[in-house]
């Protein structure tokens, strides 16, 4: 009964096992279910003990020697035939087991229950004497987010590879906040409304993205978002009109920086929005977050490209790699299989800056989680790029 598997168990009730049922409403008494059967075992015991003593008595009267041999020999047949065997069995074959007991195990309750109520108000009363709290109800278990991973860990004979990583990146969405995957504000391509027009037209025509954030003078002002498609008939005339520019922006989508991710990607669903601008406290624009950056901490990369041909990672022919200081410590993580820590910094300059607790000069080294990092160019009280060597670590 106490060894079954509680989420076997919900699963079978869910199906509508009637044993299943049954087995369930005596864990949900576990105090009756327990004190029922030690009062079952107990009488047993004593009864073979007894009965070994009479036995004894009549066949060899009060010899000494025949009672120790006879109580070592009831002693041993207990612990065996009593106590380990079916234990043992029981525990390796929980369900066969509990699931046909509870039709003999609920009359014994009921039978039992004068007895058992008095020994349980008992125990009770021990238990608040020493402040002692316990859950009586262990029919229902929740499953904790450590317990879900273990289970999703333990199935690696059931599920590939990548399924199990999937599903450990699913359960690891509460914990990560749209701060953590968002593009920093100094990275967001943006369009300023205000510039001329052959700048504006330049932009767009050359612009890599489907959406595009609009601001007015300082890119902390956004006033809109830009989708690409909606410009396009605004080209046919020999001048750019802003009026009609403005016209065709969609509203933004603020979200704060301490949003879950799991939050968030039922807001876009709900929003049928792929674009948020993250805010902090105060209203200051922090990045941007899209639906690809949340589908991405999922399922990985949706782009083909290896990630030492992309720009924020160059492979060296040493086998150390160069990478921009503002790169993510996710996106490391993820894209080069490293093990950067995550506690608190979001990028690599912050994490070095954080290590050293200093602005760092050109051609520093530093071991951080066990990789070597030398600076290779610094900017604006900023790493701009750092040379990491991933093989080395130990």
């Amino acid at each position: 009964m106490m060894a079954i598997n509680r989420h076997r168990l919900n699963h079978l009730i869910r199906k509508g096992n009637k044993s299943a049922k049954l087995t369930a409403q005596l864990l949900g008494k576990v105090d009756k279910l327990l004190g029922s059967i030690l009062l079952g075992n107990t009488l047993l015991n004593v009864a073979a003990a007894t009965l070994t003593e009479f036995i004894v008595l009549r066949l060899y009267g009060h010899n000494e020697l025949a009672m120790l041999i006879g109580t070592l020999l009831i002693t041993l047949m207990l612990l065996i035939f009593s106590e380990i065997l079916p234990k043992i069995i029981a525990a390796s074959y929980p369900e066969r087991i509990a699931l046909p007991s509870s039709y003999l195990l609920t009359p014994l309750i009921t039978l039992f229950h004068p007895v058992v109520s008095v020994a349980g108000g008992v125990v009770k009363g021990v238990l608040w004497l020493l402040r002692i709290k316990v859950q009586t109800d262990q029919s229902k278990q929740k499953l904790t987010l450590e317990e879900l991973r273990g289970l999703v860990l333990d199935a690696e004979h059931f599920l590939p590879r990548k399924h199990q990583k999937m599903l450990l990146n699913l359960v690891d969405l509460e914990r990560i906040t749209v701060n953590d995957v968002m593009i920093p504000r100094n990275q967001i391509e943006a369009l300023n409304i205000n510039a001329d027009q052959d700048t504006l037209r330049q932009q767009i025509v050359t612009c890599h993205h489907t959406l595009l954030p609009v601001y007015a003078d300082t890119p902390g002002n956004i006033i809109g978002i830009l989708h690409l498609k909606r410009v396009a008939a605004l080209f046919h005339e020999s001048t750019l009109d802003v009026a009609q520019l403005r016209d065709v922006l969609y509203e933004p989508y603020f979200i704060p920086s301490d949003t879950p991710l799991l939050q968030q990607l039922q807001q876009f669903q709900e929003r049928h929005a792929r674009l948020g601008l993250v805010v902090d406290e105060y209203g200051e624009l922090l990045g941007l977050v899209t639906l690809e950056n949340i589908l991405e901490e999922i399922v990985g990369e949706f782009t083909t490209q290896a990630p030492s041909q992309t720009g924020k990672f160059l492979r060296q022919e040493d086998g150390s790699i160069l990478l921009e200081g503002g790169t993510s410590l996710r996106e490391l993580n993820r894209k080069l299989g490293l093990h950067l820590p995550l506690t608190s910094a979001k990028t690599l300059n912050g994490l070095i800056l954080e290590h050293l607790e200093d602005i760092p000069e050109t051609g520093t080294s530093l071991k951080i989680a066990g990789y070597p990092i030398e600076i290779i160019q610094t900017q604006d009280r900023i790493v701009k790029v750092a040379r990491l060597f991933p093989q080395i670590k130990k």
